[in-house]
């Protein structure tokens, strides 16, 4: 295993190397095949179960977006894949033991995000007046789902690990109005992602905050409607933001049962998060007596 992991590692790096020279020196590496091939790079993490060897070979394959997206700047896509990189690194693997660090990947995969966005027509979104956000937003088609889901995604869970920045918090507006598009365009997209986002911003604030543990009921169970109850992360987050909320044990011990009953690779391209899943399951189960 300690192979697979630092051929993992020096592949990657080689392979970053090579890209790098190719793009700065002659360019004869076209845009199409640098996205086509992180995308296959990523496919292949994501239908992964060694949380290990993914966890290792991570910062690797950051680095390689990285030099990907600094020999071509303004392309979409490779934008778009390097921020679902980061944010995906930071909630897969950081957030849980070091808030700080996940909270500077988000901002590097918000950065990322937003570039997209621009590239899309919605010019500065971070500091435009809402009102020409909004209308620019307003614009955009089913085509743009993964832009505007990805960018509120990645901008959402900045701004949940900067709660003590009041001009972070100002720019929640921003998120929400992304995300209700998405859902106005696409419900499903991502396993019903926008759902999930909705639910967890719902169960999440107090109801003299504006909290409203009935709607995030809704908005969860309607994702795992559209995911078919494959995305195991949903039943995550239901139990944390939902059934622990309302303290419902019962609820929140079968929800969680639910993730560690279901096989991870139900969905090959989703055995890495549904691994995750069941790793936070397992630990969530352990933790119950303390909460309840």
């Amino acid at each position: 295993m300690r192979s697979s992991r630092f051929f993992l590692h020096y592949f990657l790096m080689l392979l970053l190397t090579i890209l790098i020279s190719a793009c700065a020196g002659s360019k004869t590496l076209t845009v199409g095949a640098t996205a086509s091939l992180l995308e296959d790079i990523a496919k292949s993490a994501y239908r992964q179960s060694d949380l290990k060897l993914i966890r290792e070979g991570m910062p690797s394959y950051l680095m390689l977006i990285d030099g990907m997206v600094e020999a071509v700047p303004n392309n979409k896509q490779l934008l778009i894949n390097a921020a679902q990189a980061y944010a995906s690194f930071a909630s897969a693997f950081i957030q849980d033991e070091d808030r700080d660090y996940a909270r500077v990947l988000y901002a590097r995969a918000k950065d990322y995000a937003l570039r997209a966005l621009e590239q899309i027509g919605v010019e500065d979104p971070a500091s435009a007046p809402f009102e020409e956000f909004e209308r620019r937003v307003s614009l955009l088609n089913k085509n743009e789902v993964p832009y505007l889901f990805w960018a509120a995604s990645c901008w959402g869970n900045w701004i949940s690990l900067s709660q003590n920045s009041i001009a972070a918090l100002a720019e929640l507006p921003r998120v929400e109005l992304l995300m209700k598009k998405v859902l106005e365009l696409d419900e499903g997209f991502y396993f019903g992602g926008a759902h999930i986002f909705m639910g967890i911003l719902n169960g999440s604030k107090p109801k003299m905050a504006g909290g409203n543990p009935e709607l995030a009921r809704k908005h969860f169970l309607k994702a795992i409607e559209l995911g078919d109850g494959k995305f195991l992360m949903t039943y995550i987050y239901y139990a944390n933001y939902y059934a622990k909320k309302t303290f419902d044990k019962d609820l929140y011990l079968a929800t969680l049962e639910t993730v560690l009953q279901t096989p991870a690779d139900i969905v090959p391209d989703l055995t890495l998060l549904n691994t995750v899943a069941q790793s936070r399951a397992s630990k969530m189960l352990n933790e119950a007596d303390e909460y309840f």
